[in-house]
């Protein structure tokens, strides 16, 4: 351990210079075998911009190991949040609450201290330093892990949405519209975290601009992709890119037909060409949404045989591809199907489940697992 006497006196360069006498003398009234300790000591005073340092110049903020280094690499940290919002502070791909951790012992700022790991290294004669306290504080930050405040990014892509290119909407400059900067201005999550969620949202960039296709327009394309399959005799599995675009480029922009074939396909290349295999449970969650969404509930029989219907030939439709998007009541007569989308919910936890529990007093785990993982 390292010896550090505090010096009693006026602050500034006038604060008195302990000797080594004075030194062993404080060492034996607190009763400490001075071969014991490591030989450096050092003498702290009070220097005049402590006070300034001691009233919120400065924060001290605690680190885990590994944003520690990413930290000490050359990464930065950025703290996000509007005046009515919890800030948090985000990484390059994590998300972190900022909460304020009181402590009982005074913490100091002391430029150019010295760790008793540091002085282990150098010279063992005993030595005396006389270090200034630059400030001090009662208290830090800490950060914990959190959830991405990922709610507000499809509110605010939901502003706008993308309807095609001839729409009215496109020629209206006032519409709100969002490039990945301002999002990251106004999204309290970190750039991974945003773009992963872009993702999960189908949203595209169209002219600069993040932008969701309103969901109308979106399955547009998606009948538009499935009946060229059926009527080319196509496999799911193998839907040629550059065939889709010669054939529906006279129908709709040839970067909206690719970003529906990203949106509910997988893309490949064999033998040069690029393909994609369509993912048959987002064809048919999309169908039943489409199905659903004009209607408060559904005879669930008679949902499921027009669902059966409505999709591609080949395709087979099952309850399980609708987790997070509709629930099933079956204590009704007949039983019965309705929307209920999991992005609907509340983001915090205590409120999601209120939410919940005030549609339904009995959850079995297979219902509530969706809305909760």
């Amino acid at each position: 351990m390292t010896r550090l006497s505090p010096c009693c006196g006026m602050p500034g360069p006038t604060a008195p210079r302990r000797t080594r006498e004075e030194v062993d003398a404080t060492l034996q009234v607190a009763k400490l075998n001075a071969a014991e300790l490591l030989p450096t000591v050092h003498c702290l005073s009070f220097g005049s911009g402590t006070s300034g340092a001691a009233t919120g110049d400065f924060c001290l903020l605690e680190l885990e190991p590994a944003l520690c280094q990413q930290l000490e690499a050359g990464d930065s940290f950025v703290i996000r949040g509007d005046k009515d919002e919890q800030a948090v502070l985000c990484s390059k791909d994590k998300t972190y609450d900022l909460k304020i951790a009181d402590t009982s012992n005074m913490l100091l700022f002391i430029p150019g201290c010295k760790t008793p790991d540091q002085l282990k290294g150098e010279e063992t004669q005993s030595n005396i330093v006389h270090t200034e306290i630059f400030g001090f504080s009662n208290n830090y930050w800490e950060l914990r892990r959190c959830r991405p405040k990922l709610k507000k990014l499809k509110k605010l892509l939901m502003e706008n949405t993308y309807e095609g290119p001839d729409s009215q909407k496109e020629e209206d400059p006032s519409r709100s519209k969002y490039t990945t900067e301002d999002l990251l201005n106004q999204i309290q999550a970190s750039e991974e975290e945003i773009m992963a969620q872009l993702q999960v949202l189908n949203a595209c960039e169209i002219g600069g601009y993040w932008r969701i296709l309103e969901f109308d327009y979106e399955i547009k394309l998606l009948n538009h992709v499935t009946q060229l399959v059926d009527s080319e005799s196509w496999s799911f599995n193998k839907v040629p890119l550059n065939v889709c675009l010669q054939e529906l480029g006279p129908l709709e922009p040839e970067e909206m037909i690719e970003h529906c074939l990203k949106c509910y396909g997988k893309k490949y290349v064999d033998k040069g060409e690029v393909y994609f295999e369509l993912n048959a449970d987002k064809v048919c969650r999309a169908t039943a949404e489409m199905l659903l969404q004009n209607a408060v509930k559904f005879n669930l029989a008679e949902f499921q045989e027009v669902w059966q219907q409505s999709v591609p030939e080949g395709m087979t439709t099952r309850l399980d591809q609708l987790k997070g998007l509709a629930l099933v009541d079956r204590s009704s007569r007949p039983e019965i199907i309705f929307l209920f989308k999991v992005d609907a919910l509340p983001e915090g936890t205590q409120d999601r489940f209120n939410s919940l529990f005030s549609l339904r007093e009995k959850w079995t785990e297979e219902d509530i697992a969706p809305y909760i993982q």
